[in-house]
């Protein structure tokens, strides 16, 4: 009996090594997989951020194209043309390892579009710097300040809310209370202040009570449907200021402000471009889709030309 428990005591004393080491490794396992599973969620972490910084410098690509348009600037010749061209991510060994490579892919991807936002930056810097009038007279910021206001009516084909036609809008409608200030969105002369004389032209009488504004001969920017007009013809107005109020005039179902940026072209004269191209202060929704349509330069020939008064 002696003999046995002896036996058994040796004998566990012989695994006792094998066990404890099995415990380590155990323990050792579990230990590296908490490890591993930080690591993982940090990788994340970092993943979702370079996203997100991705996303920005898009963003901020959307806004400086409309700088461009704005100030009528090619890219001509401008680094990164024709997009950030990077090979396409090789099938991942594992779910970290895929993890990584995406980051690097990112990360590789935000530096290119910062150095060649960083170029355009220079350059419309330089720009600004050299062309002052130019800048302050083109019409970049919104007529209603802040977020209150809502766009009804895009620039473009639309259905008209009184025919029930199709129809082409030169402009678009912002819709704000009923004496919300308009604001002049750069510095120019005041060429018409009132109501339009509807013996000369139903079309334009219908605009209401309709303030117009001439900016360095490069553009004309209309305000329909006012209820108050604050401002006179001939008068000089600096960007900012308040130039009429919201109102429900003219061909008008609610309160709005109907605006129009119309570019003079060489062999077109003044022509209808989508004012929200040139809205620098405010963000579209739909900013990409907006860039494409002004750089592919719709049709707008169905249009209220303007009275030579204004276009003189």
């Amino acid at each position: 009996m002696a003999l046995a428990w002896l036996a058994g005591i040796a004998g566990a004393c012989a695994l006792a090594p094998r066990v404890v080491r099995d415990v380590m490794s155990r323990g050792d396992y579990e230990r590296l997989q908490r490890v591993r599973s930080q690591q993982g969620e940090r990788l994340e972490m970092l993943l979702s951020r370079l996203s997100a910084l991705d996303s920005e410098a898009d963003q901020l690509r959307h806004r400086i194209e409309k700088v461009y348009l704005a100030y009528g600037l090619t890219r001509d010749g401008a680094g990164g043309q024709g997009g950030f061209p990077f090979a396409a991510a090789a099938v991942p060994q594992s779910l970290y390892a895929g993890a990584i490579e995406e980051g690097n892919r990112l990360q590789a991807e935000i530096a290119e579009e910062l150095r060649v936002l960083s170029v355009f930056l220079e350059e419309v810097q330089a720009f600004e710097e050299g062309h002052r009038d130019q800048v302050l007279s083109t019409p970049s910021i919104s007529p209603l300040k802040g977020y209150e206001f809502l766009l009804t009516s895009p620039f473009g084909t639309r259905r008209s809310p009184f025919t029930k036609k199709t129809d082409f809008h030169a402009g678009i409608d912002l819709a704000a209370p009923a004496g919300t200030p308009i604001h002049a969105p750069a510095s120019g002369t005041v060429i018409f202040a009132g109501r339009y004389d509807l013996r000369k032209s139903v079309g334009w009488w219908r605009y209401g009570n309709l303030v117009v504004v001439r900016h360095n001969e490069r553009f004309v920017t209309l305000f329909g449907h006012c209820r108050e007009v604050q401002v006179r013809a001939g008068q000089q107005v600096a960007q900012g200021d308040v130039i009429a109020t919201v109102g429900n005039t003219g061909w008008s179902t609610s309160p709005h402000l109907h605006y129009e940026v119309r570019r003079l072209f060489e062999q077109e004269g003044y022509r209808p471009v989508d004012p929200r191209i040139y809205i620098l202060d405010h963000r579209w929704r739909d900013e990409e889709k907006l860039l494409v349509r002004a750089r592919s330069a719709p049709d707008s020939t169905d249009y209220e030309p303007l009275p030579t008064r204004f276009a003189r």
